[in-house]
């Protein structure tokens, strides 16, 4: 440790001298601000990725495919961040525990920044072949890496310094990112696609969205140091326990809490791609609609997303996070067996799709997050919450638009029902076998 003090101490003084505001008081509400603003930026690169990946990349990388093969193989890309996620949570570990936080962070945000918009000058097939699939599986894996070191345990620290009674109001503050990211992503490219020809926007008009969230990734990287470099949250993390620990030994030790971690929210983590990545993909491959029409339904299932997370906090510390997650998996499963009817029952099926996922979604999503903090003892909990975060992401979501997408293809979208029925008994059997998540989660 003194090691890594002396390493980070000359970045990391300078920026406790300007953030120094000569109290030692941190309120849980100030910590929520912070997260909210990193969250809403990685969620908005994801989403600009995602987006990408069902109405651009197909086209831009793939043209010599099949409209269906060229989503799959789009999707094969996308999927890639979500296995070089752990990868990078390791990286960056080491480098937290040799350097401090600081510079973790900063070097993961500008790696996460760069590989963004870098995206945006990315060549076409036309342009340079089948090197333009290379640099792109580059980037995203860049942008994987940089994922995984971006964890600043702003979560965490919110999570242990939230009052008891309001354990699940600030368990689901760091998920409103997600809704509030789709929603300006959708935005941007249903302005560019409404506004621009197909041919100009496939061009040019689709790389103005990276070009944006680089600029919200400069802004949330110093929003976020401004936090975790101040001398009052740098001593909160120390008194909280909240400290990299090396990441073989979390594994070896904690390795039954990881699991169960990351299965416990698999339903959520399944439904999050079912509502926002695999519809956008049905309706573009499968429908002559409008995928302008389509991206505006998704801006208001988000929003409905909003108010469902919200109200998962309230409900939490009413009857329990468990019995949060438990019911909405059951629901989930519910909604997984007449999901591929809604889808293909038409613009008001689709609508009504997206609006009961979306509340679904929020009412699950919304204490996924107080799962995985919840499920380690302090000393593992930094390193272990980053862990669990990146395989619940890879597990429930990271393969969810290819699998979703292939199984409709080639079994039909009841298929595609049922990989999310599976993430909900996944879900449902997680909480069912730890009895000591459930006793701390309640």
């Amino acid at each position: 440790m003194a090691q890594a003090h002396a390493s980070s101490a000359p970045l990391e003084r300078d920026a406790r001298v300007v953030n120094s505001r000569g109290h030692d008081d941190v309120h849980p509400g100030e910590i929520a601000v912070g997260v909210i603003i990193g969250r809403t930026s990685e969620f908005f690169d994801f989403f600009v990725y995602a987006i990408a990946s069902v109405l651009v990349f197909p086209r831009f990388v793939f043209p010599y495919l099949e409209a269906v093969q060229a989503t799959l193989a789009s999707f094969a890309l996308f999927a890639l961040a979500f296995i070089a996620r752990p990868v990078g949570s390791q990286i960056f570990m080491a480098i937290d525990r040799r350097y401090g936080r600081s510079v973790k962070l900063t070097i993961a945000l500008f790696l996460l920044g760069t590989s963004t918009v870098s995206v945006a000058f990315l060549p076409s097939y036309a342009q340079v072949g089948a090197a333009s699939a290379v640099l792109l599986a580059i980037f995203r894996i860049g942008q994987g890496l940089a994922l995984g070191g971006s964890w600043d345990g702003l979560a965490s620290l919110l999570a242990l310094n939230a009052p008891p009674h309001k354990r699940g109001w600030y368990a689901m503050v760091p998920q409103l990112g997600a809704p509030i990211g789709l929603i300006v992503a959708s935005g941007l490219f249903a302005f560019f696609l409404g506004t621009l020809g197909g041919e100009d926007f496939l061009s040019w008009g689709w790389r103005y969205p990276f070009f944006v969230a680089f600029a919200l990734n400069v802004v949330a990287l110093f929003a976020r140091l401004r936090m975790v470099a101040s001398p009052e949250y740098s001593e909160l993390f120390k008194s909280r326990e909240l400290t990299a620990s090396p990441v073989p030994a979390t594994l070896k030790n904690q390795w039954r809490n990881i699991i169960i971690g990351a299965f416990a929210p698999l339903a959520s983590f399944a439904l999050f791609h079912m509502v926002t990545v695999f519809p956008l993909s049905w309706v573009a491959v499968f429908t002559q609609q409008s995928v302008t029409r389509f991206l505006v339904i998704e801006m208001v299932g988000a929003v409905f997303g909003v108010v469902a997370i919200v109200c998962s906090g309230l409900l939490a510390d009413r009857i329990g996070r468990r019995s949060v997650l438990g019911y909405t998996a059951a629901a989930i499963a519910i909604f997984a067996c007449v999901a591929p009817m809604l889808l293909n029952g038409g613009e008001a099926g689709e609508t009504a799709f997206m609006i009961v996922g979306f509340i679904l979604l929020g009412l699950s999503f919304g204490q996924s997050s107080g799962a995985v903090t919840s499920n380690f003892p302090k000393r593992a909990r930094y390193t272990g919450a980053a862990l669990t975060s990146d395989l619940a992401w890879l597990f429930g979501a990271g393969f969810a638009p290819f699998a979703a997408l292939w199984l409709a293809e080639t079994f039909g979208l009841i298929a595609a029902g049922g990989y999310l029925l599976s993430g909900a008994v996944a879900t449902l059997i997680a909480l069912g076998l730890n009895r000591e998540l459930a006793r701390r989660l309640d």
